[in-house]
């Protein structure tokens, strides 16, 4: 999942666009319904992985289909997307996994962007290795002894060292700093999305090779390979507050919607469907599935989900 603010997995490139992440910045592209006064419009900002796609899918189908507006979806960066929602350039961002800078700084202090409530998920970031070689050495679940296994995770890309597969260098990350304060013999190598990185890993898996990677859950690839959690110094509130002396795990963040403060308070019926909308890790992954899997569209995944889920999603109808 996924972010250079604090830790958030991921838990989100066209999917993922295959699920946290590495979309092109297209905050200085703004959308043609954004600000439209007087119409039913609605801007949303899509995430760069497969699991925010999912959310906007179903919130566009329905704010399409039941409550009769127009949708236009942008895809923006994590930290860019918060300056496109304060602008207005967006109207939500149905899937943040935790930027408390911005959040200060948009939310408590210039009150441009309001709270629009939990999304219904909980995220994780960590780093994992396959079942298949957790099961062969138990032991390398413990972060105490990955240096021990430093060359069988060893890539032409990590320079001799193991190699610590990342996404993209836009999701929330503090691999880099742990590597160096927990002294670890391993380098991160960013695959450069989250498409790319699942590439990587289902190369390994199809060829039963250990490999590191940081990774996030909900997550849709986890189903697909199974992956064990390596054990990183527990997380306790603060132990991120500095970027460069991060030496503990991620925290579990439940992920939170925000609204353009504007849109909020002029919103209508759009505004209260998003913030009533509120799904589960398993509605999420069922709607990834069908888009990274199944290969349908995203519309056409959410027409699948909202037909056999009515009594769930109207509830969020106003």
């Amino acid at each position: 999942m996924r972010i250079r603010t604090m830790p958030a997995v991921a838990a989100g490139c066209a999917l993922l666009l295959l699920t946290g992440c590495g979309a092109a910045d297209m905050t200085k592209q703004a959308s043609p319904f954004a600000n439209a006064r007087g119409a039913r419009t609605v801007t949303l900002s899509v995430q760069s992985w497969v699991g925010a796609q999912a959310n906007v899918a179903v919130a566009q189908y329905l704010l399409e289909h039941e409550l009769g507006y127009r949708v236009d979806t942008v895809q923006v960066d994590e930290v860019p997307a918060w300056d496109a929602l304060s602008q207005g350039r967006v109207d939500a961002i149905l899937e943040d996994w935790g930027h408390p800078e911005q959040e200060q700084r948009y939310v408590e202090d210039k009150k441009t962007i309001v709270k629009g409530g939990d999304l219904g998920v909980t995220g994780h970031i960590g780093w994992f290795v396959p079942t298949y070689f957790a099961k062969q050495h138990p032991d390398v679940t413990d972060w105490k002894n990955l240096n021990k296994y430093a060359e069988r995770f060893r890539t032409p890309e990590s320079g001799g060292k193991g190699q610590l597969l990342d996404g993209s260098p836009s999701y929330v990350t503090n691999d880099k700093a742990l590597v160096k304060n927990l002294e670890l013999d391993y380098r991160v190598v960013f695959a450069g999305s989250e498409a790319a990185q699942i590439t990587q890993i289902q190369q390994f898996a199809k060829e039963k090779k250990p490999f590191l990677t940081y990774w996030y859950t909900p997550q849709w690839l986890s189903e697909q390979v199974p992956m064990t959690e390596v054990r990183l110094p527990p997380y306790e509130e603060g132990c991120d507050a500095d970027p460069e002396k991060v030496a503990c795990a991620y925290p579990h963040t439940p992920l939170q919607k925000y609204l353009n403060a504007d849109f909020a308070r002029g919103g209508g019926k759009a505004a209260e469907l998003l913030r009533n909308f509120e799904w589960t890790t398993e509605d999420q992954n069922e709607v990834s599935l069908m888009i990274a899997e199944q290969k349908l569209s995203p519309r056409e995944a959410a027409k699948k989900w909202v037909d056999s889920h009515r009594s769930l999603w109207e509830k969020w109808l106003p």
